[in-house]
């Protein structure tokens, strides 16, 4: 008898449902005959703004250089200068770094909160400088982390908020009144495969309610012009594609259905994992995750594993090192952020996309249950 596999992530699988709007939308930009820019990027501008309460929406080409052009337009602006700093997560995937330091910007790395795994906004004073202008709140695995601790430290301190939005499209504020992407000052998207809402290749975009940093965004992005052959900027090219642009678009009004999926994948996990060699993540039973990653915690890691794929449950480390002992950082900056470096060994997600059936979840639940780790 074969045994049954618990697929992580299958890209066509997830895709498979959307197929007739993707070839749609693809077949409208061929036969439109623009192939940079045009009405589907607008259009898709015009809804994501409108989906997370933004004024303003400029498409990138993805989602390490939507906060990439954040800050750059904040230099430009001369809200910032290289050698400033900026507060992120010790917990994140790395392109939250590589935004800053890539603008000559300094990364200051701030400690996580061990259940929720994302920055801990009580001990925000700690890491403040004289040289302190943003902080990048990093909505880690679709969990919104925003709070009055983040708004009263920026509003009190003069600094800028800078949401990365990358894994938590849809997720809202604990009481649900307002959306990710229109937090802070601005957002970063990323509109990667994988993603929630995901394109057929890289995609990204900022958000924000500043007509001044939405103008310098696009106009880097597109050469540094703010008019044609009028270069304002030394400036990038960062364009969103108008196909991924169309595509996005088509999945965008099915994004509430996609993290509803998510979340009671989510739920049958919390309700139904009992294994005291597992650690939960804190459980949001309101709109404030949308379960981009379900990522529990362990202290045998390898062994936990190797016996979820003995049971054909395939699993992802989401993310292995922490960015600052990562070797481009780790000779730079040496901070002591034990949660961090804890969540870095322990952290394994589990399946929790449209790939992922209740019952599949419930199998899940019930196999980790099972395990015992060698040493008790």
């Amino acid at each position: 008898m074969t045994k049954k596999t618990y697929t992580f992530l299958d890209l066509k699988t997830v895709n498979q449902p959307f197929i007739p709007q993707i070839n749609d939308a693809m077949k409208r930009v061929v036969d439109s005959g623009r192939y940079i820019g045009g009405n589907e990027v607008a259009d898709f501008e015009s809804a994501l703004a409108a989906s997370c309460g933004a004024s303003y929406c400029v498409g990138v080409g993805n989602g390490l250089d939507a906060l990439r052009l954040i800050l750059r337009a904040y230099i430009e602006m001369e809200v910032m200068q290289p050698g400033d700093e900026v507060i992120v997560p010790a917990n994140t995937y790395i392109a939250s770094v590589l935004a800053v330091s890539d603008n000559g910007l300094v990364p200051v790395f701030a400690e996580a909160d061990p259940r929720t795994m994302n920055l801990d906004t009580s001990r925000l004073e700690e890491y403040l400088s004289p040289r302190t202008r943003a902080v990048m709140t990093v909505h880690l695995y679709g969990r919104t982390c925003y709070d009055g601790k983040l708004q009263t430290f920026a509003d009190a301190h003069g600094l800028k908020i800078i949401e990365d939005n990358a894994q938590a499209i849809g997720a809202t504020t604990a009481d649900g009144s307002r959306r990710t992407g229109a937090l802070g000052d601005a957002a970063g998207f990323s509109f990667y495969p994988t993603k929630n809402i995901g394109a057929l290749g890289d995609a990204g975009a900022v958000t924000t309610s500043d007509p001044q940093l939405a103008k310098a965004v696009r106009a880097i992005a597109n050469y540094g012009s703010d008019r044609t052959y009028h270069n304002i900027y030394c400036g990038v090219n960062s364009r969103l594609d108008p196909v991924q642009a169309a595509i996005v678009s088509a999945k965008l009004p099915y994004l509430d259905q996609e993290n509803a999926l998510r979340r009671r994948i989510a739920a049958i996990y919390e309700s139904e994992i009992n294994n005291p060699a597992v650690t939960k993540p804190l459980f949001a039973d309101d709109f404030s995750s949308v379960w981009h990653q379900y990522v529990i915690q362990t202290d045998n890691r390898d062994e936990f594993r190797d016996f979820l794929a003995d049971n054909g449950v395939e699993t992802a480390i989401h993310y292995p090192l922490a960015p600052f002992d990562q070797p481009c950082y780790s000779k730079i900056y040496q901070p002591d952020r034990p949660v961090a470096r804890k969540l870095a060994a322990s952290v394994v997600s589990l399946p929790v996309s449209r790939c992922t059936s209740e019952s599949d979840a419930q199998e899940i639940a019930a196999i980790i249950n099972s395990y015992k780790p060698a040493n008790q």
